[in-house]
């Protein structure tokens, strides 16, 4: 029914870039609110890195900020984080998360790609 699939991670030098992009493939049924992206490194939580509302509004966590953005085009159902002048403290998995409403049934879902590894060497 609902399925997000992440694409874009890799091995990038510290300075570098890369652009992670997630499509969800949904049915007529649902729509989406907000979509974003986590991450979380060997050891560690699961962190918050940037989302985006339908609208375009952006919220993201501090050690990013300048130097990662989050876009999305809401007629491919698709979110992307364009990630510039990378740090080795980047290096983690990134989740694609997707807050989905059903047609007719009240609250709202999340849903979460399967992750994709980000390595940025120093």
């Amino acid at each position: 029914q609902v399925q997000l699939v992440e694409s874009g991670g890799g091995l990038v030098q510290a300075g570098g870039s890369l652009r992670l992009s997630c499509a969800a493939s949904i049915s007529i049924l649902w729509s989406i609110n907000a979509m974003g992206w986590y991450r979380q490194a060997p050891g560690k939580q699961r962190e918050l890195v940037a989302t985006i509302t339908r609208g375009g509004s952006t919220n993201y966590v501090d050690s990013v900020k300048g130097r990662f953005t989050v876009s999305r085009d809401n007629a491919k159902n698709t979110v992307y984080l364009q990630m510039n002048s990378l740090k080795p403290e980047d290096t983690a998995v990134y989740y694609c998360n997707a807050e989905l409403v059903r047609v007719g049934v009240p609250g709202a879902y999340k849903y979460w790609g399967q992750g994709t590894q980000v390595t940025v060497s120093s």
